[in-house]
């Protein structure tokens, strides 16, 4: 029993933290520019936020064939209206991918029980539902980190609209290059894919890419996918995003959540972002 009420105290100290904290954050912070995607496509561009934290190896990856210029030119082969838009493979039919091997899947990453960058929204059943920068989370009580080695709790990704997802065959550990930027909210997804970063600007691109399982000739396009950093200072595109963490957004999405009312869902509320053109 001793330990059980450390623990409550623990989380209600953490919580108290956390509080305290967003408070202190400013409303708007500049993204890393390393982990900022510039994908520009025939239909338009498209700006997203990599999640380091979620997925180190996958976003590790993208950036990597990114900067190699792999991207470049590659077709949205699948696309599904009420699902998804998958891209990243040197063949454009699905069947290929880059040289490099295989990625280990981070279905699933370990988060700080208090003190770090998740910013709790709300609660479905004994789970957590949060922010870690962009990415919508669901996540293990903070409760529990006072009990595991680490101080930390499993998370793993939601599938909203805009996600970054990385395709895989149907070995958990196969992803290489192909990823897919979600349309619409795919919960089954969650803890079976890697999701590793979220769309801040250009979701309507994303549902203004042509539909097919095959799409038919001719396939929309990337034409470039650079990593925001490589491009120079003078032609790159400002971004900044609302802190999930600040005091300004935790406002924002109470007011979200009363307009949506009792039926709403985390991956119904998008984050706020301002990306110059």
């Amino acid at each position: 029993m001793k330990s059980a009420f450390r623990a409550l105290g623990v989380a209600a100290l953490a919580l108290v933290s956390a509080s305290a904290a967003s408070a202190q954050v400013s409303e708007w912070r500049t993204p890393d520019p390393e982990n900022v995607l510039v994908v520009e496509t025939n239909k338009g561009r498209i700006v997203a936020e990599l999640v380091p934290e979620a997925a180190p190896g996958h976003v590790e990856r993208v950036r990597e064939l990114a900067r190699a210029g792999f991207y470049d030119g590659l077709t949205f082969f699948r696309v599904i209206d009420s699902f998804m838009a998958q891209t990243g493979d040197p063949k454009n039919d699905g069947t290929g991918g880059s040289d490099k091997p295989d990625l280990t899947a981070e279905f699933t990453f370990r988060r700080a029980g208090s003190g770090g960058s998740f910013a709790p929204v709300g609660k479905v059943g004994s789970l957590e539902t949060g922010f870690v920068g962009p990415l919508a989370v669901t996540s293990q009580s903070s409760m529990l980190a006072a009990m595991t080695a680490d101080g930390k709790v499993q998370a793993w990704a939601n599938f909203c609209p805009g996600v970054l997802g990385m395709a895989r065959a149907g070995d958990p550990n196969s992803a290489n290059s192909q990823f897919f930027f979600m349309r619409q909210h795919y919960p089954s997804l969650e803890k079976t894919y890697t999701g590793f970063g979220r769309v801040l600007s250009g979701l309507e691109v994303v549902r203004a890419i042509k539909t097919g399982e095959p799409v038919a000739d001719p396939q929309d396009k990337m034409l470039s996918v650079k990593v925001l950093a490589d491009i120079p200072a003078d032609k790159r595109p400002t971004v900044q995003v609302m802190d999930t963490r600040s005091a300004a957004f935790a406002e924002y999405f109470k007011k979200k959540q009363a307009e949506l009312g009792a039926g709403y869902n985390i991956c119904d509320v998008e984050v706020p972002a301002k990306v110059s053109k």
